[in-house]
C-alpha cells in the first residue's frame, strides 16, 4: 500500500504542477500528443480518487493513535 501511496502523490504533484504551468502555456497539453496528455490526466484523476479513498490509512499524520485525537485524562 506504501508503493501506491507514493505513486499517486507524485502523480498529484505533477497535476498540481502541470496546472500552475498552465498559466504561462507551459503545460503538458502543449508538448504531448493528445491520446498521451488524455491518458495522463486520467492517471492524475485516478490517483487524486485513491488518495480522498485511503489517504487515512496511509498518512502518518491522519493515524487515530495520535495524541490531539485523544481527549486528556486527569
Amino acid at each position: 500500500m506504501k508503493g501506491l501511496h507514493l505513486v499517486t502523490w507524485i502523480l498529484l504533484i505533477v497535476g498540481g504542477l502541470n496546472l500552475g504551468l498552465e498559466v504561462f502555456g507551459w503545460g503538458i497539453g502543449n508538448y504531448l500528443s493528445e491520446s498521451l496528455t488524455t491518458l495522463i490526466y486520467a492517471l492524475v484523476g485516478i490517483s487524486a480518487l485513491v488518495e480522498i479513498f485511503t489517504h487515512k490509512d496511509s498518512c502518518k499524520h491522519c493515524e487515530s493513535k495520535s495524541p490531539m485525537s485523544t481527549p486528556n485524562q486527569m
